[in-house]
């Protein structure tokens, strides 16, 4: 089938509640993808940051085969593979936690994040969330409330009780909020959906003291700015803190579903039998490839600190070039965005009909989430698109 051809069945049979573009992916080598009409792609979305191996890794593929003629893809909770304990005990080993749930998806991560805090809370009269305005932690109901942008509540109301929202690296909005009653602060400390907006260091320090101070979880959401990308095997090492749980998702898996909230310290033996589940968490074939992209975070996140840095400075070139549609460039390692005067789409769409696919973050953010292994050469070829794109659009509006 063409693309025109898979384009039309999906707008037949799907929902409406994606804005997608008029691309049917059909495979993928290294850094590029191909569509069904045969056209080539250099990636830079990476399936919203999920694809840290790229495509066609071979690790991966072995890892799969071997699921595959074992016979057995999935076996519940009811008992153990080795392949989930293999993953769990490299997160525990990697990040410095102590226990991991396992389940399909960022959001999940956070819901169990959520009851974990909940619960924690409960005996000592605690129950109120602390999150923040512009933030994004998923589409599930606990989650897209202490999600803090209006239009993901939009239709929704009522949302869950006792989640309060401070304003993002602003301290002292945060301690207006915190007292006795607080069972929790929830943060990324990337924002991505919400503008690509890295956290201030004395911020993250300060809510680690406050959560302290008031016997409150502090949780970080890395389901996106985890695992290598913003050049440390997991964000929160940029900032010399560790959180009492920690949520992942998006590359964990491999490219296929997955996520974990990890408890340190504080929140070990939270969750008791039958508090909590998830059929698929810890799913077989899943976490065969969680199991290869955990053996090799370590380069990876290496490759994301310095590729990751010459990113950033091809990034503040364009800004530098096109001051009439670029206000900004920010991020951190593979993680990056560029704040735009016009709306993201159009340059998206430019870049898209020029083999570079890229995304949006918010309203006004091109954003850069790259397969971890991404080289030099890939990132100049696509920052030579973007200010090809950037250019037309400019002679266009002149």
């Amino acid at each position: 089938m063409s693309n025109q051809e898979i384009v039309a069945l999906g707008k037949e049979n799907y929902m409406s509640n994606y804005s997608q573009f008029p691309v049917a992916i059909k495979s993928g080598k290294g850094m590029v993808l191909t569509d069904e009409d045969g056209k080539e792609y250099l990636d830079f979305v990476a399936g919203i940051a999920v694809n840290a191996l790229g495509y066609g890794d071979e690790d991966e593929k072995k890892a799969l085969l071997s699921v595959m003629e074992s016979g057995v893809f999935h076996t519940s909770n009811l008992y153990y593979n080795s392949h989930a304990v293999h993953a769990a005990a490299m997160l525990n080993k990697l990040a410095g936690s102590e226990e991991v749930f396992f389940c399909n998806s960022g959001a999940e991560a956070n819901e169990a994040a959520l009851k974990m805090a909940r619960k924690y809370g409960s005996s000592k009269g605690k129950s109120v969330i602390i999150s923040f305005h512009h933030s994004f932690h998923g589409r599930t109901y606990g989650a897209v409330t202490v999600t803090g942008q209006d239009k993901y509540h939009k239709g929704f109301a009522p949302m869950l009780p006792d989640v309060v929202y401070g304003e993002y690296n602003d301290l002292d909005s945060v301690k207006a909020l915190a007292d006795e009653h607080t069972a929790a602060i929830i943060v990324e400390p990337l924002q991505g959906e919400g503008g690509i907006i890295p956290a201030d260091p004395e911020f993250i320090k300060g809510l680690r003291e406050l959560a302290d101070r008031f016997d409150a979880l502090l949780i970080f959401d890395e389901v996106q700015c985890g695992l290598g990308r913003t050049g440390k095997l997991f964000c929160f090492q940029n900032y010399g803190i560790e959180p009492d749980i920690l949520t992942l998702a998006k590359a964990l898996g491999g490219g296929l579903p997955m996520g974990a909230a990890l408890a340190f310290k504080r929140a070990k033996g939270i969750f008791s039998p039958g508090d909590h589940a998830a059929t698929f968490g810890g799913n077989v074939a899943s976490a065969s490839l969680a199991e290869v992209v955990l053996s090799r975070l370590p380069e990876l996140a290496e490759n994301a600190s310095v590729n990751g840095a010459y990113l950033g400075t091809k990034l503040d070139e364009i800004v530098s070039k096109h001051p009439s549609l670029c206000l900004s460039s920010r991020g951190m390692g593979f993680m990056r965005g560029i704040e735009l005067e016009i709306a993201p789409r159009d340059v998206i769409a430019k870049c898209m009909e020029k083999g570079l696919l890229v995304c949006s973050a918010g309203y006004t953010v091109l954003r850069f989430v790259p397969p971890l292994i991404a080289q030099k050469a890939d990132i100049d070829k696509a920052a030579a698109i973007v200010d090809e794109a950037l250019s037309e659009l400019e002679n266009q509006a002149n």
